[in-house]
């Protein structure tokens, strides 16, 4: 009997040894990669070929990856991964804020790398399958469209970054149970308690999203010491 073949995933990085590397093993794995050397070229990809994931190397030639991601991720609701030789805090909150779901700092292990591939991908097939959300739902003032990720407030559009937006869907699925700051971070940035990112990044998230809700925003409350929920009636 034939073999599945997995998703596609795009590898934008200049190192040839790397993208050897992690091409082979993901192929081992039966993913389908697709390779670009340059920003440029790992956009027309990203475009044409439509990958499940994308792997993302900061230091790139000519546009560098950070630049490509502020371009890419208005199209793309699919996974980004940022591989980078710079360890500092700015510099992963910089690639999160701009759309990243996730950083890795070079060197890395070929095996956490595939691991946290497969996580991302999982979440991202459950939300792909429905879960439990309706396409769209209208809860006072706000009208969302889960297909068109399109977000209406008092009848005026709301342009959502790709985190703001899955960080409202998650508070919705939850139909008013309050969700802690772990749980958003692990569900939406797929990192563990103990990863280097801290909760600000949620409630940094969390204040951006309350500001383009305008005047719905008092539907997402907070919980004190422990998280956030939303208000449904």
């Amino acid at each position: 009997m034939a073999t599945k073949t997995k998703e596609k995933i795009l590898i934008v990085e200049d190192e040839k040894d790397l993208v050897k590397l992690i091409r082979y093993n993901l192929e081992k794995e039966k993913f389908r990669v697709t390779t670009a050397r340059d920003a440029e070229t790992g956009l027309k990809l990203a475009r044409s070929a439509k990958p499940d994931l994308i792997l993302l190397d900061i230091m790139l030639p000519k546009m560098d990856g950070l630049e490509f991601l502020r371009t890419i991720r208005p199209e793309v609701q699919i996974p980004i991964i940022l591989l980078s030789a710079k360890r500092s805090e700015m510099d992963r909150v910089l690639g999160l804020k701009l759309g990243a779901d996730d950083y890795m700092v070079k060197p890395f292990s070929v095996n956490e790398l595939q691991a946290r591939i497969a996580g991302h991908l999982r979440r991202r097939a459950g939300a792909l399958n429905g879960g439990e959300t309706a396409k769209s739902v209208s809860i006072g003032g706000i009208e969302i469209d889960f297909e068109r990720h399109e977000i209406l407030v008092r009848g005026k559009m709301a342009h959502l970054a790709p985190k703001e937006f899955a960080i409202l869907k998650l508070l919705i699925e939850a139909n008013g149970k309050v969700l802690s700051r772990d749980q958003l971070l692990q569900m939406i940035w797929g990192h563990e308690v103990d990863m280097e990112i801290d909760t600000r990044t949620v409630d940094q998230h969390i204040a951006r999203l309350r500001r383009k809700l305008r005047l719905e925003s008092d539907r997402i409350t907070t919980v004190p010491n422990f998280g956030y929920q939303i208000r449904m009636k």
